[in-house]
């Protein structure tokens, strides 16, 4: 057991800093006070996803005897072990042709466009019936594509695809075939099945979002209750300034993390965050929503003169400044010329599009970041650099994806408005949920091509892509139709225990970030190759975070900004 924060820790959290699961989207910068029941069923959709990628990141069991696999033939000498980690496979490779020296290359079925990586050279063996043997770790992530080539000629001799289990070992034969044709043959055989370590599902990637949408009702339902209590729209105003600038601060203290890294210097600081982005995004919606607020029309379910749109029709002059907004990131996105790269240009960079744009990653996104906060201020390790080798920074948190965060904040405004406007109306409410559920669901559609990569604007979490947000703001709304039925309609929840950790969610987020390498909520694993050891660990430090929340409800303490 540790009780004290290792070095070897604290760069892991500064590497992790840019990523978005977790509990990083429970930093909720709207209040539940306005939100009367409907609250307890929009807590439960967020909160019970952000339990949930704690706890499911790591998913599966570990291998028997440590994570190295044993060599299949004695005569593989300790030279060729392999250490494997994590989401490792062992591969060795046999060139049984006489003569031929062989090198292997390595994609990923993942890496879209990617150019072929230099896995290992194998060369003959220069004794006739003896195989040379070469012991590598392939990853076990995603499906692998192998390419072997004659290292002399740099002629292909056979390209295969495979997917490799964990901690498994395998054995790729290259061999002449004997059946009167010149043919090679590349067999794969199994020395030792892998690991059963796959769950079928990751929410990870849809916490941060669905938060800003959460966050994006809170405002309109508490925003409304302020003013109904004879609150001046000055002095919300007021508050909303001071509560943004109180999310950025906050945020910048979380991603600089410095506890033994030595002095921070200012040349280095990250300046792009989650808070930082809830910041604005809380401010710029919030302050739309206050200068043009009105009163909240009276229920009129027997009237045939109400509105059938009066949710969106009252709210004209704010949709018009949030398709303004949407117009200037496709504008930006897609024709602000970028040296060096493609006009337009939405991929990784790095290996990808056959490694012709190297230092692109991002586009327009990352030349903007870069250009006007620097390279040394934003985000250092993107998640792209894994697959696609990228060694330029960028920061998924940056100025041009702000810009879509404040459109689904805006969409989940919409979400409460709907629970106010048609209070009491169920059947009103059911509808516009699901309409608004298939509208921006065939939106997506549009702009994907249902293709995770031909589309016209793909899907991409990092660039806050536009059509990530109808997507994701789509399902937000089919599961607030289904938990408005379960919690509100029906009575048969309560959104406990995920109510709990949302009516103190500042403080649950903060004290993550802050004690999450601390015990009780880390310690010191068996087997740290394990996801049976990561899953218990998450789940036990996600448990205890529900737990501390309860016993600060029950006390009636609340930390609000």
């Amino acid at each position: 057991m540790t009780g004290a924060r290792p070095c070897a820790a604290e760069e892991r959290r500064s590497r992790e800093r840019g990523s978005c699961g977790g509990a990083a989207a429970e930093a909720a910068a709207g209040g539940m006070d306005g939100a009367r029941g409907a609250g307890r069923a929009l807590a439960a959709l967020l909160l019970a996803a952000s339990v949930l990628s704690a706890a499911l990141l790591a998913p599966g069991g570990s291998p028997e005897h440590g994570a190295e696999a044993a060599p299949p033939r004695a005569d593989l000498d300790k030279k060729r072990h392999v250490e494997l980690k994590m989401d490792q496979a062992l591969l060795l490779i046999h060139n049984e042709l006489h003569g031929t020296n062989l090198t292997v290359y390595w994609n990923s079925e993942r890496c879209y466009h990617c150019s072929f990586q230099v896995l290992v050279n194998v060369s003959w063996s220069g004794k006739p019936g003896k195989p040379s043997i070469a012991a590598v770790a392939v990853s076990t992530q995603h499906g692998s594509i192998l390419q072997l080539n004659d290292t002399v000629e740099e002629k292909e001799v056979c390209r295969l695809e495979y997917k490799f289990g964990e901690f498994g070992n395998y054995s790729l034969l290259v061999k002449h075939v004997h059946n009167g044709v010149n043919e090679i043959a590349c067999d794969v055989v199994v020395n030792k099945n892998p690991i059963d370590s796959n769950l079928r599902l990751t929410v990870a990637d849809l916490v941060f979002p669905w938060f800003v949408f959460i966050m994006g009702s809170s405002i309109f339902l508490s925003m409304t209750s302020i003013l109904q209590r004879g609150c001046s729209k000055l002095k919300l105003m007021g508050k909303i300034g001071w509560r943004s600038f109180l999310l950025i601060c906050i945020g910048m203290f979380i991603v600089n993390p410095n506890y033994c890294l030595g002095p921070l210097s200012w040349d280095k600081v990250r300046i792009p965050g989650v808070l930082q982005r809830l910041g604005v995004t809380y401010f710029v919606v919030a302050v739309l929503e206050l200068i043009f607020a009105k009163p909240v029309p009276e229920s009129c379910a027997s009237e045939r003169s109400c509105f059938s749109l009066r949710d969106i029709i009252f709210s004209w002059p704010q949709w018009l400044f949030i398709l303004m907004l949407e117009s200037i990131w496709l504008g930006l996105t897609f024709f602000l010329p970028v040296p060096g790269c493609p006009t337009g240009y939405l991929g990784p960079g790095g290996i990808g599009d056959l490694g012709k744009y190297p230092n692109c990653t991002g586009g327009a996104a990352g030349y903007i970041d870069r250009l006007l906060l620097g390279d040394d201020h934003i985000y250092q390790h993107p998640s792209s650099a894994v697959l696609y080798h990228t060694e330029v920074a960028y920061d998924p948190e940056g100025i041009l994806g702000t810009i879509n965060s404040i459109v689904m904040a805006f969409l989940g405004v919409q979400a409460g408005k709907i629970l106010l406007y048609y209070k009491d109306q169920t059947k009103d409410i059911l509808i516009r949920f699901t309409a608004w559920c298939c509208f921006l669901g065939l939106i997506s559609i549009a702009l994907t091509k249902i293709s995770e990569n031909e589309g016209f604007i793909p899907i991409n979490k990092n660039l806050w892509s536009i059509s990530y947000v109808t997507t994701l703001s789509s399902f937000a709304f089919f599961i607030l139709l289904i938990l408005y039925t379960i919690v509100d309609v029906k009575g048969l929840w309560t959104g406990t225990p995920f109510f709990y950790p949302g009516m103190n969610s500042i403080l649950v987020y903060v004290g993550h970030e802050v004690f999450e390498n601390y015990f009780p909520f880390q310690w010191k694993l068996g087997d740290n190759q394990s996801h049976k050891e990561h899953l218990t660990q998450n789940i036990v430090a996600s448990a205890l975070w529900v737990l501390i929340a309860y016993i600060l409800y029950k006390k009636k303490v609340f930390w609000k900004i």
